[in-house]
């Protein structure tokens, strides 16, 4: 999903475009031919099943941590910047204010602790051209995702149950893109930026609005909290990320959330 929209960002670039049959990132021999010669390597590979990584965490672990740390060597080696893509779940998610870039990292389940410890050892291999940018809650026109989901849902059901009881930032992978190549284009400093769209709002809240870009009624949306979803891993209530980092590095942060859904629409994303 996002790979595709970073294709298309960096058009008429010479971008070198691997999935999984391409490249596998566990293999750092593999990791070092497939970088060489490139200014910029953008890490989007990543173990994301999160409730299988709690029964499997060594499979999380392979993919976003080892992963990260041949990907930024190779980067290293070949002079290259490091974008390494990063989550919310890297913290417990029982804030009451936006994470700032360097709130210490507190993962309460497999598949963040395994994006946490990609994140140290992408720094520590690379720590003067690494750029790690942590997103969330992310849609876009590839791939499943949740606001396909619901649009997909407006047309086939009556109504629909969605939690009201976490908090985050709908993300499209449009803008997220585009802020990437900002990030490249403007030489930005090493660390910790947080791309996501600006402001925040619960699943209950996005799921109304996606209901009401379809023509669908947003009063079919019902409340309903995490309670009525068990699952393996724990999700974050609190999932807002600060963006103060976009500014000291002359970046405009990204747009609200509810204008990216607005555009997004209008593109098509939402269609089923």
């Amino acid at each position: 999903m996002l790979g595709l929209d970073l294709q298309r960002a960096l058009e008429g670039r010479g971008v070198t475009a691997l999935d999984h049959a391409d490249l596998d990132v566990a293999d750092a021999a593999a990791c070092l031919a497939a970088v060489e010669g490139h200014d910029a390597v953008i890490n989007a590979a990543a173990y994301t099943r999160v409730d299988d990584a709690e029964g499997d965490e060594d499979a999380a672990y392979t993919v976003n941590a080892t992963g990260a740390a041949n990907l930024a060597v190779a980067a290293r080696e070949a002079g290259a910047r490091f974008v390494q893509l990063s989550t919310d779940y890297v913290f417990r998610g029982d804030a009451t204010s936006p994470y700032p870039e360097d709130a210490p990292l507190d993962p309460i389940s497999a598949y963040g602790r395994t994006k946490a410890a990609g994140e140290r050892l992408a720094r520590a291999e690379h720590p003067d051209g690494t750029l790690i940018v942590r997103t969330a809650w992310l849609y876009g026109a590839g791939g499943g995702n949740f606001a396909r989901t619901m649009a997909r849902l407006a047309a086939s059901r009556p109504s629909v149950e969605v939690v009201a009881d976490q908090l985050g930032q709908p993300t499209f992978t449009g803008d997220l893109a585009a802020q990437i190549v900002a990030l490249l284009d403007a030489d930005a400093p090493a660390g910790v930026y947080h791309g996501t769209n600006a402001g925040e709002v619960s699943w209950h809240g996005f799921a109304r609005e996606i209901f009401r870009l379809v023509g669908a009624e947003p009063d079919a949306v019902h409340e309903t909290d995490s309670s009525a979803f068990v699952r393996p891993a724990p999700r974050p209530a609190y999932s807002v990320l600060g963006h103060d980092r976009w500014r000291e590095a002359g970046i405009a942060p990204m747009r609200p959330w509810l204008e990216a859904l607005e555009d997004a629409a209008r593109q098509g994303v939402l269609a089923v």
